[in-house]
């Protein structure tokens, strides 16, 4: 007999769809039930990487229908009524058999389903109007039941142990950034970590995160995130360079993602190949001014403090000193935000950035990241993963140590 490993309790399952429901009657009213695609959202409202379709109805049982791997998603999800079928054809006449008629508006997760699937969806069902449902389907996602904080923990413990106690004691100057990376997956695994590092918006592909030596963390890049990164190839920008050295006297920047059981924590810190006295005047200022930032936003980071306001703070803070230029990255690698929403997918909504007006609520966890580019050096600063508790942020990702930790 075949046993998951786990099973996501249906209590937990059904305070999601109460959520969801609740926000399509705000955002969709028009709405009678949304669809997602996307594995990572399949997997939210189900408990299994199904391949294929959820159909939640705004009244009645969901729904998933899979195109390939019945019985799993059967092993998986024991609480959700689930059919095998083949043709986008057969999804309406399916529906109806278990109970739960299309709508003639369905809000569909939009962002997650290419022109040519939209297109012959559309073609299946005629007699069906989409509307979006990715704004409801993110901001559900946004605030974790206490089940998915339990995760995120888990994830936070397990990076902070990795990369502030374990990892200093296994590289040394001399090391190529790409070795780095290799040690980092190591102990990352060592520590838990299932290897994944999701994103969701379009065009965002990460491995593990990025390995930074001097210079390198202001090298020019294209991905949504200030610190740079030569990569391995144009082909695979990301981990580290084989030919970047780590030297003595030397800054090493360290941006990734450690993922537990599909929960992710996010983490930037600073490693220094040499003795405390060593490190230039400038980095430790540039540093210092980094953690300053964190600790003002965080503090204000409480149930119904508005994103875009947090934002503007650390604009504030970082503009009347001489590193306003590098702040959040230099040149057209500088980043118009400060933080993300983070949980199955390293970048989640909100966005501490402009026009994120929607204020905090309790249960949702924010990766928070100052960050300052320093010619010629690179890139200093920090990052650390919070909970939005009622009494206000929590960091979950730390030990409490926040200075650049020095090896030598």
């Amino acid at each position: 007999m075949h046993i998951p490993v786990e099973t996501i309790p249906l209590g937990d399952l059904e305070q999601r769809y109460a959520r969801c429901r609740a926000l399509l009657s705000q955002l969709q009213p028009g709405a009678g039930g949304l669809m997602t695609f996307s594995r990572t959202s399949i997997y939210h409202l189900t408990g299994t990487m199904g391949f294929g379709i959820f159909w939640l109805p705004r009244e009645g049982k969901p729904l998933l229908r899979v195109r390939k791997g019945f019985e799993r998603a059967c092993l998986e999800s024991p609480h959700i009524a689930i059919a095998p079928f083949r043709s986008f054809g057969d999804l309406a006449g399916l529906a109806a058999e278990h109970g739960v008629p299309f709508s003639k508006t369905i809000a569909a997760e939009q962002s997650s389903l290419p022109w040519s699937l939209a297109d012959l969806l559309r073609k299946k069902l005629p007699d069906v109007v989409f509307s979006e449902a990715d704004t409801a389907l993110a901001q559900a996602r946004s605030i974790k039941t206490e089940w998915e904080l339990g995760k995120m923990r888990l994830a936070c413990a397990g990076h902070a142990k990795a990369v502030e106690e374990i990892l200093p004691k296994k590289i040394s100057p001399g090391m190529s950034e790409m070795e780095i990376a290799q040690i980092t997956i190591e102990v990352f695994f060592s520590q838990g970590s299932c290897g994944m590092t999701r994103m969701n918006n379009y065009g965002q592909e990460m491995s593990l995160g990025h390995v930074s030596v001097g210079e390198n963390g202001n090298f020019p890049t294209f991905y949504n995130g200030a610190l740079g990164c030569k990569g391995l190839h144009p082909a695979a920008p990301f981990l580290g360079c084989t030919g970047s050295i780590w030297k003595h006297n030397c800054l090493l920047t360290h941006d990734a993602g450690f993922c537990y059981e599909g929960y992710n924590s996010d983490k930037t810190l600073n490693y220094f190949a040499g003795s405390p006295e060593a490190i230039p005047a400038k980095v430790k200022k540039a540093h210092d001014l980094c953690r300053e930032i964190e600790a003002a936003v965080s503090g204000k980071m409480k149930p119904g403090a508005i994103p875009s306001e947090l934002y503007r703070l650390s604009l504030d803070m970082a503009k009347t000193t001489e590193f306003a230029d590098g702040f959040l990255g230099l040149g057209d690698s500088k980043v118009p935000f400060l933080g993300h929403s983070i949980g199955l997918c390293i970048d989640e909504w909100p966005v501490l950035a402009k026009n994120f007006d929607k204020p905090l609520q309790t249960g949702m966890t924010i990766a928070l990241e100052p960050k300052i580019g320093l010619p010629g050096i690179g890139m200093v600063g920090v990052e650390n993963t919070w909970e939005i508790t009622e009494s206000g942020a929590a960091c979950l990702s730390t030990t409490g140590r926040g200075e650049i930790i020095c090896v030598e």
